[in-house]
């Protein structure tokens, strides 16, 4: 059983409140209220990253595609690797091939 490292009542609530969105327009709305412009374009860029380091990408090809840096790229690729599997599951679901 996967047990959080970084679990409490509020990360709890946060989690509830992900699982409630019904829409990419909820997801939106919400994402847009909850974060900034920053944090979001940072938890975006992550996500792609993660899809292309799936499609065995180079770190250079990436950072220049994304804008990330090598570091950034780095912390993705070690969270794919020994991380709690959540990027290998939502891989799954949005980038089956």
């Amino acid at each position: 059983m996967f047990t959080p490292k970084i679990q409490n009542e509020q990360t709890d609530l946060l989690m509830k409140a992900l699982l409630s969105l019904d829409s990419v327009e909820e997801a939106y709305r919400f994402c847009e209220d909850m974060l900034t412009v920053t944090e979001l374009k940072s938890i975006t860029q992550r996500l792609e990253v993660a899809v292309m380091l799936k499609h065995k990408v180079t770190y250079q090809e990436i950072a220049r595609k994304t804008g990330a840096s090598t570091a950034t790229i780095s912390r993705v690729n070690r969270s794919l690797l020994y991380g709690a599997d959540g990027y290998t599951h939502i891989l799954k679901q949005i980038d089956p091939d």
